[in-house]
């Protein structure tokens, strides 16, 4: 059996690059069915799915952390019952989505980012807000994220 390769930082930016165009995507869906089917291949193809993921989204207050895929796809669309708060983040919707990495730092088979990402409007402001991810290489060769923290930056 051979080792996968380390995760470099260029496949990194390519897997936030992916992230930012799924998000808007979804938010581009004209139907809630359509928004939803992107929010579930976003989940299944970025984010570890087996019940260890760790995922604290910006605007969870009831419940911040989440565990499961379906949970994750509430944050992104709404419609659970089990997460009334969760209202659709990506529906909001969004022209763009961009990194501002603080860092990046790959450790083999795990990688970590930190720094701000920027959800662009259409009337052309942005929501920054401050994020943590934590890649992980699944057996097909691809990255997953298994940890995603991110909130809205401190004020006084």
């Amino acid at each position: 059996m051979t080792s996968q390769p380390a995760i470099t930082k260029q496949e990194v930016l390519q897997a936030q690059e992916a992230w930012g165009a799924a998000v808007v995507g979804i938010g581009a869906a004209t139907k809630p069915e359509d928004a939803r089917r992107l929010a579930q291949e976003l989940v299944h193809a970025l984010y570890v799915t087996d019940g260890t993921l760790l995922f604290r989204p910006t605007l969870a207050q009831v419940t911040p952390f989440r565990h499961t895929a379906e949970c994750a796809v509430s944050y992104f669309v709404g419609g659970s019952p089990q997460h009334e708060e969760d209202h659709g983040f990506a529906l909001a919707p969004w022209s763009s989505v961009r990194f501002d990495n603080a860092g990046v730092v790959s450790l083999g088979q795990t990688a970590q980012a930190m720094g701000d990402y920027y959800f662009g409007k259409p009337d052309g402001t942005e929501l920054k807000v401050q994020y943590s991810f934590v890649y992980v290489r699944a057996p097909s060769g691809a990255l997953r994220i298994q940890l995603h923290h991110s909130a809205l930056p401190y004020s006084d």
